[in-house]
């Protein structure tokens, strides 16, 4: 979620069509009072989500999992990882490279839009360029790198092509990077964020009016296995099936994302309002999951742990590094762990969770020490640190559990001689509040990649990441990882960048979380888990 590597964009605010919630109406019954249905007794599959959806506009994406999944239901990317965190084909077959500076990417034969249309090396070259053109101004997904265009991303004003970027022939595309890049990732940033769009639907239209078009509030061409039927962003998306969906019609006819607080989800499952809640779109509270898992028409799922509730300081604005270590140092993120999360989850510092190829056990997490913290901010005032100073602390309000920790935190912090005022605001701000960089330190829940870190930490550990951290070390280890293979090899550079870390103090790791997914009985065909969920999602049916 997704820079020197930008896999992230600012969030913009698009213009949304505001209707009513149709997929749970009520009926009268002959007495003429209001009857009402729940998903088990219609043909409605609801996935609870507790985050809202910012836009539907695939060149709005933002990198967080909630708004990819509620736009690639429509247009897919050309891969997606699978829930064993292999890179299944979406709109691909396969990426590959001889080189890691040229990539062949094959486009499914069988692959067509929802009008008949094939999807070919087109609608790919084109979707690139959206992304590369300045006129739309989306400054993200790491084009950048992609040669043809400049140190900003862009091409040139006008332009109707990406020299890096090239047909061979209908069903075949090759991109040449500037640099050496690993296979898995440019399949992470190429592959799974660049959601593919229809070239002749939307060819002709001027760039400077794409994120503001208002044919992807209801688009009538898709590639995915849905169509948006209704919505309103802040609360719900009904989706009806794409009936001519290359890979198979979907069982199930209606689908819908509603956006509830956590604390609902365990109310929605108990009802049957809610059938699915995936682990990286819907929180549900800790003290809930013994509830869940207790629900007789439900099945609940262990997320993979690489979820990590990430802090990160603004370091153009937390300036002195004593200052930042004393915020590590005193924080207790073991007693957090046991306390708020009941156990569920690791602690780590650095980007390496247990789950991932490339975790090294040799790091060892900074421990709780409060009079080291003290000692710290000492040090720091005899710099000339103010001890009087106030920091601003986003969070995002859709983690309630996060919240809690949160204001637990803030005592923590005040009994070392830190004071913190929390802010409160929902994930659309806070990406906002991120991008923008004002804050001086600010949480989110953020899906490291396990075959991909790279892609998050050289953004983030960047001059124009959230961090504003640049380390010479830091930015060569990470490069290197991108020049061998040898897993080995792979771990040392990431020991290096997690050791400076640790001591440099860009951000913490509060805890990686091990979430809870869960299924209603009726629901066939579905397993949530933090990848793959949806990659099936036409084979769900209801029992």
């Amino acid at each position: 979620m997704k820079k020197r590597w930008k896999k992230i964009v600012g969030v913009l605010l698009t213009v949304a069509l505001i209707g009513s919630l149709t997929a749970c109406g009520g009926k009268k019954n002959d007495e003429g009072t209001k009857a009402t249905t729940s998903n088990a007794a219609s043909d409605v599959v609801t996935i609870g989500v507790s985050d809202t959806i910012g836009s539907l506009n695939p060149m709005l994406l933002d990198g967080t999992e909630v708004m990819k999944y509620a736009i690639s239901l429509q247009f897919l990317p050309l891969l997606e990882l699978n829930k064993n965190m292999e890179f299944e084909g979406q709109i691909a077959t396969e990426i590959v490279t001889e080189d890691n500076k040229t990539f062949t990417i094959k486009l499914d034969e069988k692959a067509a839009w929802s009008d008949g249309e094939p999807i070919t090396s087109k609608d790919v070259l084109f979707s690139f360029l959206c992304w590369a053109s300045p006129e739309i101004g989306s400054t993200g997904m790491s084009i950048y790198n992609i040669e043809g265009t400049g140190d900003d991303g862009f091409v040139e004003a006008g332009s109707d092509h990406i020299s890096g970027v090239v047909a061979v022939d209908e069903k075949t595309v090759q991109i040449t990077t500037k640099i050496e890049m690993a296979l898995s990732t440019f399949q992470n940033i190429y592959g799974r964020y660049i959601l593919i769009m229809p070239e002749h639907i939307l060819g002709d239209v001027p760039k400077d009016q794409m994120v503001s078009y208002e044919w992807f509030n209801a688009p009538t061409v898709v590639s995915g296995p849905y169509i948006v039927k209704d919505f309103d962003l802040n609360h719900y998306v009904t989706y009806v099936a794409n009936e001519k969906y290359f890979k198979g019609a979907p069982k199930i006819e209606n689908l819908s994302i509603k956006v509830v607080t956590p604390s609902q989800l365990l109310t929605g499952l108990q009802s049957g309002e809610i059938d699915l809640v995936q682990q990286t779109m819907g929180s549900i509270l800790q003290e809930d999951y013994e509830s869940v898992k207790k629900l007789e028409n439900i099945t609940v799922y262990d997320g993979t742990p690489v979820t990590t509730q990430s802090i990160f300081f603004n370091t153009e604005k937390v300036t002195n590094v004593k200052v930042r270590q004393a915020f590590l140092y005193g924080m207790d993120r073991e007693l957090i762990l046991q306390e708020f999360l009941k156990g569920k989850g690791e602690i780590v510092d650095g980007f390496l969770a247990s789950a991932g190829p490339y975790y090294d056990s040799s790091i060892v997490p900074v421990a709780y020490d409060k009079e080291k913290a003290k000692q710290l901010l000492e040090e720091a005032k005899a710099e000339g640190w103010d001890a009087s100073t106030e920091y601003n602390f986003y969070v995002n309000s859709g983690d309630t559990t996060f919240t809690q920790v949160a204001t637990y935190l803030a005592a923590q912090f005040a009994e070392i001689g830190l004071k913190i005022k929390i802010n409160t605001v929902d994930l659309s701000t806070l990406m906002t509040v991120a991008n923008e960089g004002d804050f001086d330190l600010m949480a989110v829940q953020y899906t490291y990649a396990p075959v991909d870190v790279y892609t998050d930490a050289s953004w983030l550990l960047s001059a124009g990441g959230w961090t504003r951290y640049e380390n010479d070390v830091v930015t060569k280890a990470l490069i290197d990882t991108q020049l061998t293979v040898d897993t080995n090899e792979i771990k040392e550079l990431y020991r290096t960048v997690d050791a400076i870390v640790q001591t440099e103090v860009p951000m913490i790791d509060a805890y990686v979380i091990s979430g809870l997914g869960a299924k209603s009985n009726r629901l066939q065909n579905a397993t949530p888990d933090v990848y793959g969920t949806f990659i099936n999602v036409q084979d769900w049916e209801i029992k």
